[in-house]
């Protein structure tokens, strides 16, 4: 998703390995005691909330069906766009002033303002339906991570981000050292758990439960 099209740059995130939690050398996750019954929450735990759009299955198909249709229009103003380049190409072939030029002046004046709202709509459009996807999935990732921290006793879950930092990429430096989580225990990451209940997988350990 790094393409920029014509009219409208989808958010890169999909560029990312498939299965976190099952690296080599990453530590499982340590099923979580549920709190008992009348007892306050104590359990702090934390979540990669980016890793999770990236590997969010029902997103990802979202996503690339967006991107073919944005495709699809680009291609269709880009053929439009030719199309108009051709009347004004025609347009040099007769003399200012005269009835024919006139007339076909006119259409190419009318083909360029159609053009301009046709391509300013589409944007709109397909920006608005991106947020409405990525707004919908965000609701998702909330309700199951409610849900699961209300199962395993989790008082707070903190956002991280847990992507490997790229020595040469100034701005990944900079974020890495602004960070608000230094230190974190691998066992309290419940970003596997959650991206399974999400994609309808059974967290280990337990039976699968719908998101409420």
């Amino acid at each position: 998703m790094n393409r920029h099209l014509a009219f409208v740059a989808l958010v890169a995130v999909l560029a990312a390995p498939a299965a976190r939690g099952q690296a080599p050398g990453q530590p499982a996750v340590r099923p979580m005691v549920p709190a008992a019954s009348g007892q306050p929450a104590t359990h702090t735990a934390v979540i990669d909330v980016g890793y999770i759009f990236k590997n969010h299955s029902r997103f990802k198909v979202a996503m690339d069906k967006m991107k073919d249709e944005v495709l699809a229009a680009e291609n269709g103003l880009k053929a439009e766009r030719d199309r108009i380049n051709g009347l004004m190409e025609q347009l040099k072939g007769f003399n200012v002033g005269t009835p024919e030029y006139r007339k076909l002046e006119g259409e190419v004046a009318k083909a360029q303002g159609d053009f301009n709202v046709n391509a300013q709509l589409q944007k709109k459009d397909f920006m608005d339906r991106e947020a409405k996807v990525y707004l919908q999935v965000y609701t998702e990732i909330e309700r199951a991570v409610s849900q699961f921290a209300r199962e395993n006793g989790i008082a707070v879950v903190h956002r991280f981000d847990g992507e490997p930092v790229d020595n040469s990429d100034r701005n990944r430096i900079l974020g890495s050292i602004t960070k608000p989580i230094v230190y974190y225990d691998p066992q309290i990451d419940i970003t596997p758990d959650i991206l399974r209940m999400l994609n309808g997988t059974p967290v280990a350990g337990q039976p699968q439960q719908p998101v409420r």
